[in-house]
């Protein structure tokens, strides 16, 4: 039964293939995503681009927000 039954199964071994890759990369995605530098940059370029009068206090806010919602997991 266990040949046949790899053999059945050896078309699904490239399908298997991508949905590893897919799963490794969502990985690694959350994992910069999370990253607590990359949240503190993303806070750094809020405040730059207010000082450099690019957006509103309004925008800045809410720019906050998001972030802090992103990592707190609190969704709206």
């Amino acid at each position: 039964m266990g040949l046949l039954t790899a053999i059945m199964a050896w078309p699904l071994v490239p399908l298997r293939g991508v949905v590893w890759l897919a799963e490794r990369i969502q990985e690694q995605a959350e994992r910069e995503f999370n990253n607590p530098m990359a949240v503190r940059r993303q806070l750094e370029e809020i405040e730059a681009a207010r000082a450099a009068g690019e957006i509103s206090e309004e925008e800045q806010n809410h720019l906050y927000e998001q972030v802090l919602q992103r990592v707190t997991g609190n969704r709206r």
